[in-house]
Order: structure tokens, then C-alpha cells, then sequence
């Protein structure tokens, strides 16, 4: 019981640092790749800072053994630092964070497709629910001044990239992963870095640019350490506190309305994912089904 409290405490906090992910990117005045290069190494470097004291080198020695699985779970995770910030650019908070909750079901039609899992019934009105509340928040950007297709559809691939890093990631789960999230920031970061200036906008914001930074890499540590001790049907419960709390934040601090047809489309998709796996958790009290 006190190791599952200390999961549950430890996976929340790690929730409340992300939160303010889509905020920092508003606040920041700067291109969204220059944003996204120094999201991207000032997390990879705090995260590396993390490994080291808590692994040593011996944890990137074990990355190895993960092979093909472990490189594509690297490559798509460092796809979505760009697009994640290129999403919330182009439409709005509410709804890159309503559509990122929508991860789950890309990662059970995965499992389904490259691991062979069945999806229950329970997952397939889950994803049901959930496309149509996709359907009425790409509906909504259509008339929208602070939402577009464009940033939805960015958003819609970091949920299935995630998913799918997840996913590939699932045949090598006696090496630990953790090594690889630094590897995957700094590795988009450099690639990004090729592509742009980012030295003028971080010395007129360099507090927001580390702050993003620091919130991310917290977030990214806490959330790597909380689910050790918690089902993973009560993690995804606990992650939809970001789509609750995200849109809510912009709303307050920079006045983003995210309008009524991303909130109804938002309300179905974070509710359907909610109530599937508080039955896992409650009902069949089997939270890894």
C-alpha cells in the first residue's frame, strides 16, 4: 500500500510539471523550431544529468540489447518534440492536448496489428467514443480563429507516434528504456539545430527557454519512476489531468478560448478513456488488461 501511494504521488506530480508544456510554448516568443530545439536539449540534458546519477554509463551500455526496437522507439520519440511544438503553433492548446489523450487507442490498434493482442469490446467502444469526439474537435477547427486541421493533424501524429514507440518497445521489456529519452531529445535537437538560429531568441528568454526545459525534464523523470508502482490503467487516468488542467491554464494565463466544439469533442474523448480505465481499475480490478 505505501509503494503504491508513493506511484501515485509520484505520477501526479509528474502530471502537474507537464501541464505547463503548451503554456511555455505560447509564452515563448520565438519560431516554433527554435522552441522545439531548446525543448529539446535543455530537457535532453537534464534528463542525461538524471540518468547518470541514477543509472551511470552502465544504463546506456544496456540500450544496446534493445536493438531494432529500441531505435525506433528513439527516432519516433524524438519526432514528436517538433511536432508536439508545431502542433500547439497551429491550433489550439485544447485541442492538441484533447487529441494526445487519444494516445491509448492508437497503441491498442498497434498492438493489435504488430503484436497480434486482441482488442476487448471495451476498446472497441472506447475507440468508437473516442473518433467521434476526434471527428467533432477536427469539425470545430474548421471555424475556429485559434484552432486549424493542421495543428490537429500534427497532434493526431504525436499520439500515434507515441503509441507506436510505446508499442515497439514492448519486446524488449527487460532493458530499461530511460536511457533512451535523452538520446531521442538531444538527437531531435540537433537535427532541428541544422535547420535554424536559436542563440538570439534564447538570450532575450533564456528563463522561459530553461524553465520549459526544467519543467519537461522533471516531468519526463517523474513520470519514468511513478508507473514502476501503479497499474498502467491508472497512469492513463492520471495523465488526463493534462488535458483537464492544459486547456484551462491557456485559457487563464494567455485568454485561449478553445471554443465549444473542442470542449464537447475534448469531453468525449478524455471521458471515454477515463471511464475505460476506471473500470479496469475498479471494476475488474485488473489495471494492465
Amino acid at each position: 500500500m505505501q509503494s503504491h501511494l508513493k506511484g501515485l504521488m509520484i505520477t501526479t506530480l509528474g502530471v502537474l510539471f507537464i501541464v505547463p508544456d503548451s503554456l511555455f510554448v505560447r509564452l515563448i516568443d520565438a519560431e516554433p523550431l527554435v522552441i522545439s530545439f531548446w525543448r529539446g536539449l535543455t530537457t535532453g540534458l537534464f534528463v542525461l544529468a538524471f540518468v547518470l546519477l541514477y543509472q551511470g554509463p552502465k544504463g546506456f551500455s544496456a540500450l544496446r540489447r534493445s536493438g531494432w526496437s529500441g531505435a525506433t522507439y528513439a527516432v519516433l520519440l524524438a519526432s514528436t518534440t517538433p511536432a508536439f511544438v508545431l502542433a500547439v503553433a497551429n491550433t489550439s492548446v485544447a485541442n492538441v492536448v484533447f487529441i494526445f489523450a487519444s494516445t491509448p487507442i492508437f497503441a491498442a490498434i498497434f498492438s493489435r496489428v504488430f503484436l497480434g493482442e486482441p482488442i476487448r469490446l471495451r476498446m472497441v467502444l472506447t475507440i468508437v467514443v473516442v473518433a467521434i469526439g476526434l471527428a467533432i474537435i477536427a469539425y470545430g477547427s474548421g471555424g475556429s480563429r485559434v484552432s486549424s486541421w493542421k495543428g490537429d493533424l500534427l497532434a493526431l501524429y504525436v499520439s500515434a507516434a507515441y503509441a507506436a514507440a510505446l508499442t515497439a518497445v514492448r519486446n524488449v521489456r527487460d532493458v530499461s528504456m530511460i536511457p533512451a529519452i535523452p538520446v531521442a531529445y538531444l538527437g531531435s535537437a540537433a537535427v532541428v539545430g541544422l535547420f535554424v538560429s536559436p542563440v538570439p531568441a534564447f538570450v532575450a528568454q533564456w528563463p522561459l527557454f530553461i524553465g520549459h526545459g526544467v519543467f519537461i525534464g522533471l516531468a519526463s523523470c517523474l513520470l519514468t519512476l511513478g508507473p514502476r508502482y501503479i497499474s498502467s490503467a491508472e497512469v492513463s487516468v492520471l495523465i488526463l489531468l493534462e488535458s483537464v488542467l492544459a486547456p484551462i491554464l491557456a485559457w487563464k494565463v494567455v485568454g485561449e478560448n478553445p471554443g465549444r466544439h473542442a470542449i464537447v469533442g475534448g469531453a468525449l474523448v478524455v471521458g471515454a478513456i477515463l471511464v475505460s480505465n476506471l473500470y479496469l481499475v475498479l471494476v475488474k480490478g485488473d489495471g494492465d488488461a
